[in-house]
């Protein structure tokens, strides 16, 4: 048997808790998921239950550590984290959360890690969160498509129903594995707009906690994301007025979202009538100007 690819940390965990699942480090479109779990810590307490072991599980040279240099010494480290918490909200409910990177290495035992997680705290339900790029308008609700054996959740809120093949995650191989035991889980990915997805999208990360919130029951706090969401749109829409040939591109995908929605006899609501996709350069050159003025601030 292999080396254990975590340490327990000796906290006891209440029997028949949910657990969420938000790691990062394939495709997060939007900073959906690392933003939403950056929330979840910040507005919660937790403790550090199980963490797991970098040497075993990160490639080092393709994601480095971050040093802090001043003038003449190093003065910190801090490499990157997956660790497993028990969170307790403000009003007093739990759940299990697992966040921080997508492992590079000895995916099959940091799945049964995982598992193993679940059977010793005999968790109620599984759930995992993860966002990609679609061309879809962002003036309609972040759409998504629920894997799983999750039926009710499927039915419900799974708007996009493909039969393909995917790159695979981490987390698709810890749900294959708990739908083999049967146990309840659930993977919601959302649907979020191509030529946002390189930007800090709050409309996707509010549909992150949504989601959780959904998939678990549980409540969370979201009155300052949704007035960020807010007052991201309102720039975006700003832009939008003030150039015609982005808003014909936002009103076609617009009706074909819509015309999909409505169960009409239209393929799929992310391509035209040649069943070709739009092109995303075509939105995106658009607002660059609106991203760039953005950057990192707070403005």
């Amino acid at each position: 048997m292999g080396r254990l690819v975590y340490r327990e940390m000796g906290i006891d965990v209440p029997r028949g808790l949910p657990l969420v699942i938000l790691l990062t480090g394939f495709i997060d479109a939007g900073r959906s998921v690392a933003t939403a779990a950056r929330h979840l810590l910040d507005s919660t307490t937790h403790e550090r239950v199980w963490v797991f072991d970098n040497d075993e599980l990160l490639d080092y040279r393709a994601r480095r550590p971050t040093f802090t240099f001043e003038q003449t010494r190093l003065t910190d480290y801090r490499p990157p984290e997956l660790i497993l918490r028990l969170v307790t909200d403000e009003l007093g409910e739990q759940f299990l959360l697992l966040t921080g990177y997508e492992p590079d290495y000895r995916w099959e035992a940091a799945a049964e890690a995982v598992v193993t997680a679940i059977e010793k705290f005999e968790t109620s339900e599984t759930m995992w969160v993860h966002a990609i790029p679609m061309p879809v308008p962002h003036t309609r609700p972040v759409g998504m498509t629920v894997s799983g054996n999750r039926e009710d959740l499927i039915e419900q809120y799974s708007v996009w129903k493909p039969t393909t093949e995917v790159p695979g995650t981490f987390v698709h191989l810890v749900e294959f594995m708990l739908t083999k035991l049967e146990h309840p889980v659930a993977g919601f990915v959302l649907l979020i707009p191509h030529y946002l997805a390189d930007a800090e999208y709050p409309a996707g990360t509010l549909a992150v906690v949504d989601a959780i919130t959904t998939g678990t029951g549980i409540s969370l706090q979201t009155d300052a994301l949704r007035e960020t969401g807010r007052e991201f749109l309102t720039g975006i829409a700003d832009q939008v007025a003030d150039n015609d040939e982005l808003a014909k591109l936002i009103t076609n995908l617009e009706s074909r979202h819509d015309t999909y929605m409505l169960d009409n006899p239209t393929p799929s609501p992310f391509v035209d009538d040649e069943g070709q996709f739009p092109s995303a350069e075509s939105i995106a050159t658009e607002l660059e100007n609106f991203l760039r003025t953005r950057g990192n601030s707070d403005d």
